[in-house]
């Protein structure tokens, strides 16, 4: 039986999770959570928190982006693997994957959520949240000197992490172009056919970006 994701192609985490599945040549069934139904209800009834990707295998579930490459990861590891078998190599991938969620992710939902109403504006026109996007440039642009990725020397989880993380922090904060290296790694990142394929699955939703989505920034 394939596997199924439930997902909307824009959303950062889908493409996270996505990639990782088309890294490793594992095929998966789409369950587009656009609304309609019987999707949104099947979905709702699966998962009443609501958050999205989420990944079933026959009577197995699996939430979480990280959860769900971890997953795939272990069940096919006879392909790339995105997670070393090496413990302190993995233990530093997973270091790496939860800076760019909470470090890079968490801060561009913050404004994206500012700017739709759904949260409140600190009086300063998010300043600390771009505070926090210059903190974290600043310490991967330091990570990344003669590094091809960022955890390790092959395409792994933290990676898969990185991509979206980047694409839509720069829509939403450009990087300064001071940040060098965290360029390179970002058109790095575009340029890998895993992630360039949930990318173009992703462009027929770009009007929805909120603050729009920049013209020739991919």
């Amino acid at each position: 039986m394939t596997m199924a994701m439930y997902l909307h192609p824009l959303s950062s985490y889908s493409q996270k999770a996505k990639t990782a599945f088309y890294e490793k040549g594992v095929d998966f069934e789409t369950r587009m959570l656009d609304g309609s139904e019987p999707i949104a209800s099947a979905f709702a009834a699966l998962w009443p928190i609501g958050k999205f990707p989420l990944l079933t295998d026959g009577d197995k579930m699996v939430f979480e982006a990280t959860s769900i490459i971890e997953y795939v990861d272990n069940l096919y590891p006879e392909t790339s693997r995105l997670i070393p078998e090496d413990q302190a190599k993995a233990a530093e991938v997973r270091m790496w994957d939860r800076f760019f969620d909470n470090y890079i992710n968490y801060p561009q939902q913050r404004m994206v959520y500012v700017a739709i109403g759904r949260e409140a504006d600190d009086g300063e026109d998010c300043a600390k949240w771009k505070a926090a996007f210059e903190a974290a440039f600043g310490v991967l642009d330091h990570r990344l000197k003669g590094r091809e990725w960022v955890a390790g020397d092959t395409f792994s989880l933290a990676d898969c992490a990185a991509a979206p993380s980047l694409l839509y922090a720069d829509w939403t904060h450009p990087i300064p172009k001071s940040y060098k290296e965290v360029w390179t790694y970002r058109d790095r990142l575009l340029a890998r056919p895993s992630y360039a394929r949930a990318l173009d699955e992703a462009r027929p939703y770009r009007h929805m970006f909120p603050l729009g989505a920049p013209v020739g920034r991919d």
